[in-house]
């Protein structure tokens, strides 16, 4: 459905934008329908410039974003907007996306105006409280009030309701729980994943490994704009090839283990993998050439620098920025 092919964004920089900040670097993925694809990786990694791009609120300075097989990299105003019928974005600040001056209807009634002109008011009202049964609100109790009455949990809710009136393929959820309560976390999250099961293709932004587990069929790790390892969840999360990857783990807090055994336990791979680098000794067993890009199994290029290392497990050099020396070069 969704696929990105070698996705780059370079912001201009310093007095005169004299100099470049490479923020994406060659990013290849795709969104499969019915699938949860997490984007994961710290502050400034890339992943919210990404799903910006998706949702063409930021230009790409290179690559194609494709959407059912059409390139939708460059959309004018018509084209983008009949774009957003079929991909919306949820984000993390759910106050920023309601102008608190308005009650929530407004939000509700502009979408109506802008694509279901037609649609009677009756019919409408019943559109309106399908969708909002489907994210667990009951009208009464949210129709008519102002932003500051609601929740965040409800606001966030009412996005994705929002998302839904408009039946779309694709949904860009950008650390959209990052400011909820652990019991509204909770909710939220099952409830993506039983949008996913209707279907819905979702592309989850995220710097919490623990919630990527648990909502995502497959994950992205990414470290300064490009893609460091990809792969099934179960198989990224239970065998981290790559050292960042292995960094981010280790730093979630176990509860059935203590800090001590995790460093043991990382220091012990770490030893094992010491002066080597996955993604060379991959391509050296295919008897390719070191930098020469790989592409997966379903013909989707995976990028510069990633490599099958074992099975739907991809993998990339084990150097952390662009300019690093590689152990096994």
């Amino acid at each position: 459905m969704l696929t990105l092919d070698r996705l780059d964004k370079v912001y201009k920089t310093g007095t005169f934008g004299t100099s470049d900040l490479h923020a994406v670097r060659q990013v290849s993925l795709d969104v499969r329908r019915g699938e949860v694809v997490s984007l994961i990786g710290e502050s400034g990694s890339g992943k919210s410039t990404i799903g910006k791009m998706v949702l063409h609120l930021l230009d790409s300075s290179g690559g194609t974003i494709t959407f059912d097989g059409r390139d939708v990299t460059s959309l004018g105003f018509r084209e983008r907007r009949e774009y957003y019928r079929r991909v919306q974005g949820v984000f993390q600040d759910p106050f920023s996306s309601f102008n608190p001056i308005f009650k929530v209807d407004r939000t509700f009634e502009t979408l109506r105006r802008s694509y279901f002109p037609r649609v009677s008011s009756s019919d409408w009202r019943g559109r309106l409280e399908e969708a909002l049964g489907a994210v667990s609100l009951q009208p009464g109790d949210i129709l008519g009030k102002f932003p500051h009455q609601l929740s965040g949990g409800q606001l966030q809710r009412l996005l994705i309701a929002r998302a839904l009136l408009l039946d779309i393929d694709l949904l860009v959820a950008d650390e959209i729980i990052s400011m909820l309560d652990a019991s509204t976390r909770i909710d939220v999250l099952n409830l993506l994943v039983e949008l996913k099961s209707r279907g819905l293709g979702i592309l989850f932004v995220t710097h919490d490994l623990s919630l990527g587990n648990y909502v995502s069929d497959r994950v992205v790790i990414l470290y300064k704009g490009r893609v460091v390892e990809r792969g099934v969840t179960s198989a990224v999360f239970d065998d981290p090839l790559h050292p960042y990857t292995r960094d981010l783990l280790a730093s979630v807090p176990h509860l059935d283990r203590t800090w001590e055994d995790v460093e043991a336990e990382e220091a012990e791979r770490s030893a094992n993998l010491a002066g080597r680098c996955l993604y060379h000794e991959a391509l050296a067993a295919q008897g390719r050439a070191f930098g020469e890009e790989a592409e997966a199994a379903d013909g989707v290029p995976d990028g510069v620098g990633l490599v099958e290392h074992t099975p739907g497990h991809f993998v990339g050099c084990f150097r952390l920025a662009a300019d690093d020396d590689c152990p096994a070069a």
